[in-house]
């Protein structure tokens, strides 16, 4: 599986873009829209996304937001895999201690049957959530201790990925299926591949797990700034040969919003700043259109989480995205950007995800 599992992880960069682009879909949800409106914008999205050579598309696992219609990553890539053919679709990501290994595994083994060498399992220990909703969904108060035992969890799904638990274990008689046990099955034709795994991060955690094992890393700039650098630099100087990577491989997530004129860019983006005021200050809801967030009368408190906030947003002119990612990509290193446009509206995200293609010479639909 290595080469097979580096040939996926490794993307290509296409046009003038000097690493390959990625998206990075948050499916939100803007007032007086629905989350089937927000459903159908993936779709079209990662149509697009597809046409134009982006190299994969990942949502990300989160709870209790009414602004953000993604609590179900593999229902919705199942929904992508029936309507895409080529790009890679992966969680970024799942929230591991949220679930049972087995579960994720079988989840991930299905959607891997449903689309062949195109499925990326991204893995996270934060709860995607508030501590109330992530007592809910695990049914315990112990939340700590669920991240604690990220290396024991991620231990036993990738020995459920592989189906290779040891003689004796507990767990040897028990198989995720589809998985590689239909392989070996008498008359089993089955492809023995399974999706090759990530580790995601706002810290440095699991960038050093992730560096031991060999395995790919994903860092979430877009929230994360600060430790970006950081992180990627433990990363690296901790990363040893594996059999899915013989040298470290490193996307970040970026905040990036282009449109056809700089004014209407800075107005989306005080849009989603509001939006993550109020998430911020406990009140979370549906993203706010331009039009409200002109109108919000903004503590100076909320004015100075704005400014840090939409310091760390890529936006502009498609030529101002542009330039602002490669000054991003120089600076930190990455292997890889993927891009997450956040707006009240699903037509702006797309519009964007077009014009930076354009902007990179990206292929033609």
């Amino acid at each position: 599986m290595a080469a097979d599992a580096a040939e996926e992880i490794r993307g290509t960069a296409q046009g003038t873009a000097p690493v390959p682009l990625s998206v990075l879909d948050l499916v939100t949800v803007g007032a007086g829209r629905t989350a089937t409106d927000a459903l159908r914008t993936s779709v079209d999205i990662a149509r697009l996304a597809e046409k134009r050579g982006f190299h994969r598309y990942w949502v990300a696992e989160h709870h209790s937001m009414p602004g953000v219609a993604s609590s179900s990553p593999a229902v919705i890539l199942a929904h992508l895999a029936a309507h895409t053919d080529r790009i890679r679709l992966g969680s970024g990501g799942v929230m591991l201690p949220n679930h049972a290994p087995l579960v994720i595994a079988e989840q991930f083994g299905t959607l891997e049957a449903m689309a062949p060498g195109r499925v990326d399992l991204g893995l996270g220990r934060a709860p995607g959530t508030d501590g109330a909703t992530a007592a809910a969904l695990r049914r315990t108060d112990r939340l700590n201790e669920g991240a604690d035992d990220f290396p024991q969890q991620l231990a036993e799904l990738i020995r459920f990925l592989d189906d290779d638990f040891p003689d004796g274990h507990p767990y040897g008689r028990i198989h995720a299926v589809p998985g590689p046990v239909q392989a070996t099955s008498p008359g089993g034709v089955q492809s023995a591949h399974r999706p090759p795994v990530w580790l995601l991060g706002s810290s440095g955690f699991s960038a050093r797990l992730a560096g031991t094992l060999g395995l790919p890393f994903a860092f979430a700039h877009h929230f994360s700034a600060q430790n970006t650098v950081p992180a990627l630099d433990l990363y690296r100087d901790s990363f040893r040969p594996s059999a899915v990577l013989d040298a470290p491989y490193a996307l970040i997530g970026v905040s990036a919003l282009a449109t056809d004129d700089e004014k209407e860019a800075r107005r989306q983006v005080q849009a989603a700043a509001l939006n993550m005021v109020r998430l911020r200050t406990g009140r979370p809801g549906l993203v706010p259109t331009p039009e409200e967030a002109e109108a919000y009368d903004f503590s100076p408190m909320e004015e100075e989480f704005v400014r840090s906030w939409n310091a760390n947003v890529i936006h502009g002119t498609p030529d101002e995205v542009r330039t602002g990612l490669d000054d991003l990509r120089k600076r930190t290193g990455a292997d890889e950007l993927m891009l997450t446009a956040n707006a009240h509206g699903g037509d702006v995200r797309l519009r964007s995800y077009e014009l930076i293609a354009d902007a990179y010479g990206l292929p033609a639909a």
